[in-house]
């Protein structure tokens, strides 16, 4: 009896899919995909990117400068899956490590 309570209550905190932090590589970017743990790839419709990861330029006397490169193939991110694992949060790049 207390196996399989204890089992129901495993299975339902699978069932949820609580938020869990991944890592994963950029393979693409236009459009962006994210592959996670080899095995996973994210398309851009699952992903929510950070403002602070995209690119962004500015324009000075009809010159165009590059503030923030945004993400590019090869990049390491760290990801949050949110609740119920439809959609994954961009955190930030991994520069070390």
């Amino acid at each position: 009896m207390i196996n399989s309570i204890k089992k129901a209550a495993l299975d339902a905190i699978e069932a949820s899919k609580p938020v869990a932090v991944m890592a994963g590589t950029v393979t693409k970017t236009s459009p962006l995909e994210v592959n996670v743990d080899q095995r996973l790839t994210l398309e851009a419709d699952f992903l929510i990117v950070p403002e602070s990861l995209t690119r962004y330029t500015i324009q000075v006397g009809g010159v165009e400068y590059v503030i923030r490169q945004g993400l590019q193939p090869g990049d390491r991110v760290v990801l949050l899956r949110l609740q119920g694992g439809q959609k994954f949060l961009i955190l930030d790049k991994v520069v070390s490590g």
